[in-house]
């Protein structure tokens, strides 16, 4: 099984997308909210090199960032 982990900040539209995209396809994730949670903000920034929301992270190696359901569904190995 995959680790996805997805950063994510309240009032996000793309956010709830990416979540309800995970959801549907039965993909179980880790939410890191960057606004109630600091460490995850500054790790999103400083070693993801990532500004904005959603980022996700797949594997620890793959990093998706922004809304782009078709790469992440690449390296979730999803079939459309």
């Amino acid at each position: 099984m995959q680790k996805v982990v997805l950063y994510t900040q309240p009032e996000c539209p793309p956010c709830e997308v990416v979540k309800r995209f995970l959801n549907a396809n039965h993909i179980q994730f880790q939410e890191k909210n960057i606004k109630t949670d600091d460490s995850s903000r500054q790790y999103m920034i400083n070693q993801l090199s990532s500004y904005s929301t959603p980022t996700v992270v797949v594997d620890d190696k793959h990093i998706i960032r922004g809304y782009n359901l078709e790469e992440l569904a690449l390296k979730l190995n999803i079939s459309s």
